[in-house]
């Protein structure tokens, strides 16, 4: 191609992190010709726990063989009060049989989620791979899409997966609404002498969650909430220092602790497009939302939001429709944002509850995880939403190709 190619495309995915990558997938998998932009994500060893519902989505575009060994089930959670305040909640334990599943989810480092999609983008003939970084879009009835190398493409659709500080999310003229916690997350993996047994442990501390997820093996990943503060003490200990840390922390329930290489820092926030398609344009993952790493949801909605738009612009597609028109991308904006206000507000709620010094609210957070734990109808209930949520099931999570 020379750089004053001009391409047109029936869609066009930014960005080729997991939930780009998916998208351009579930969409060149429904007939769909696809060009996907964007550089190879940076290795990254932060890790994601799957829910069962994008373990089916990933099973559906024959991604999943080629990363399971690398993901450990996550068969059991255990939530533990650690904290050392007046009003304390029990420990409880939910297992995900009684939901009739083998895990909740399956923890793998995102890096080798990203290598199985990208190995499968490769074997897809319908998708255009293009390793370049978007520069602008033009607004129009036909956006275009200005690369670094000076390639121009023209879309119908556009699905904007290319982050935080989105270049999609800003040519539709989209803002973004939101908040900052006090509070600041480090992400790291480990090694450990005792096996996890597949149990995830997350120990409720005044400052925030303090989280072990099993990985393959005698390993697991970690996210630690801290406020501010501790959270630079923490970051600036060297590997000894931080692996003591992390024994103490957690009880040595995992025994003897070391660091595996590479940290992970930053300042938890909730952020949400005020609209989630606008001008052609549908924003996924982290371009539509941002939440903190509790309960697993961030990557887990933006797989979900890739599956959505997949399946409305094949359907489109196959009616004769317009794939970017207004029709689809409003269906989308009306279907995503049920899912993601339900899972900001549980996230908040949570957290909020964990740096709340009000008695009444430490009562009430006690009292509801001491239901969750006695009562067997709410538990599996609340387990049910939690890994597969009933208002939000496009094709792929229910099994469904889209072809």
């Amino acid at each position: 191609m020379t750089h004053a190619e001009r391409l047109t495309a029936k869609a066009v995915v930014v960005g080729a992190g997991p939930s780009g990558l998916l998208a351009a997938i579930a969409l060149a998998e429904g007939g769909i010709a696809t060009t996907l932009v964007g550089n190879p994500a940076p290795s990254d060893h932060r890790t994601t726990a799957l829910m069962s519902a994008s373990v089916t989505a990933l099973e559906t575009l024959s991604v999943w063989d080629l990363c399971r060994q690398h993901a450990a089930p996550l068969a059991a959670l255990r939530i533990a009060d650690d904290t050392a305040r007046l009003l304390r909640a029990p420990e409880a334990r939910f297992e995900a049989r009684e939901i009739g599943l083998p895990a909740f989810a399956y923890n793998i480092e995102n890096r080798h989620l990203v290598a199985a999609l990208e190995a499968h983008v490769r074997g897809l003939p319908t998708i255009r791979r293009i390793e370049d970084n978007v520069t602008a879009i033009e607004a129009a009835d036909t956006p275009v899409i200005v690369l670094e190398s000076g390639i121009r493409i023209s879309a119908e659709l556009i699905v904007g997966a290319d982050g935080a500080r989105s270049v999609c999310r800003a040519a539709a003229g989209i803002e973004m609404t939101g908040w900052q916690y006090p509070q600041h997350a480090l992400t790291f993996n480990i090694r450990h002498t005792r096996p996890h047994h597949d149990i995830s442990t997350e120990f409720h501390t005044e400052s925030g969650p303090f989280t072990l997820v099993p990985l393959p093996g005698l390993r697991s990943s970690i996210v630690c909430v801290v406020d501010p503060a501790e959270a630079q003490r923490l970051r600036h200990l060297d590997d000894s220092a931080l692996e003591s840390e992390i024994e103490a922390r957690s009880h040595s329930i995992l025994g003897k602790i070391t660091l595996d290489p590479g940290r992970g820092f930053f300042p938890l926030a909730v952020e949400t497009a005020k609209r989630f398609a606008a001008g052609r344009i549908a924003l996924v993952g982290e371009a539509a939302h941002r939440l903190p790493p509790i309960g697993a949801q961030g990557l887990n909605l933006g797989l979900r939001d890739a599956a959505t738009i997949a399946e409305l612009a094949v359907e489109a597609d196959r009616a004769g429709g317009d794939i970017g028109g207004s029709e689809v991308l409003s269906r989308y904006d009306t279907q995503r944002r049920t899912d993601v206000t339900a899972r900001t507000f549980a996230v908040d709620l949570l957290n909020r509850s964990l740096l709340s010094g009000f008695l009444p609210v430490q009562g009430a957070r006690g009292l509801g995880i001491y239901l969750m734990n006695r009562v067997g109808g709410l538990r599996r209930a609340v387990m049910h939403e939690g890994v597969d949520p009933a208002a939000a099931k496009p094709r792929l999570m229910r099994g469904e190709a889209l072809r």
